[in-house]
């Protein structure tokens, strides 16, 4: 079975579990999408998700959260994982939004990598589930199951999204995307499948014996 064919059962398979997906991080508009992905880093969507519903019936608006300050942002936040460094993302992004976009968020990648704190997977994900343009962010469960089912050799995430975005049509990459990720906290844990047990592990590699130990992203 060569990683076309593995890519086509992936992709059925998926469709078949989750025909209807839904976004993991809640937002009010694509600013509170954009923080929301920002302080997603080293944390949970669950803990994001608790932290944020306290913050964006008020505060939703770049001009928001300059007038708040990093201090007060910090205080905010201070349940999510390096706060503080998160904290300054959010006040000079804000700050160059408002500066340079008017207080919108722009619509290319180039423009969001330049903001404050805002990577390629971040940008992806915005681009993505904000604007509705075909993006494949990978996160570390992508990566980690792309190498399971044969669709990538994990050099790098940069090296994973370039092979999937090869390998499935541009029309699925936003709703797959998100598609694997709820795949892998369910069926394709990093610590209970190790690419021998989970439906799509099995089916890809019938033969496989021996536990896949992935690269990290």
């Amino acid at each position: 079975m060569n990683e076309t064919e593995r890519s086509k059962i992936v992709l059925r398979r998926l469709n078949k579990i989750y025909p209807k997906i839904k976004v993991p991080l809640k937002s009010r508009n694509v600013f509170t999408l954009l923080i929301s992905v920002l302080l997603s880093a080293q944390c949970t969507d669950v803990n994001v998700n608790n932290v944020t519903k306290n913050i964006y019936p008020k505060y939703f608006k770049p001009e928001h959260f300059i007038k708040l300050g990093r201090k007060k942002i910090e205080k905010l936040i201070k349940k999510i994982g390096i706060f503080r460094i998160k904290a300054k993302s959010i006040y000079n992004l804000s700050k160059m939004l408002n500066e340079k976009y008017y207080g919108r968020v722009p619509k290319t990648f180039k423009e969001l990598e330049e903001l404050p704190g805002v990577g390629h997977k971040t940008a992806s994900v915005v681009m993505s589930q904000g604007f509705g343009y075909p993006a494949f962010p990978v996160d570390t469960h992508i990566h980690r199951l792309a190498q399971r089912w044969g669709l990538t050799n994990g050099k790098n995430v940069e090296q994973t999204e370039k092979d999937l975005k090869r390998l499935f049509p541009k029309k699925n990459w936003n709703k797959l995307h998100l598609q694997i990720i709820y795949y892998g906290r369910e069926y394709c844990k990093a610590r209970d499948c190790y690419g021998l047990s989970c439906n799509i592990c099995t089916t890809c590699y019938p033969n496989r014996k021996k536990p896949i130990i992935t690269k990290k992203a």
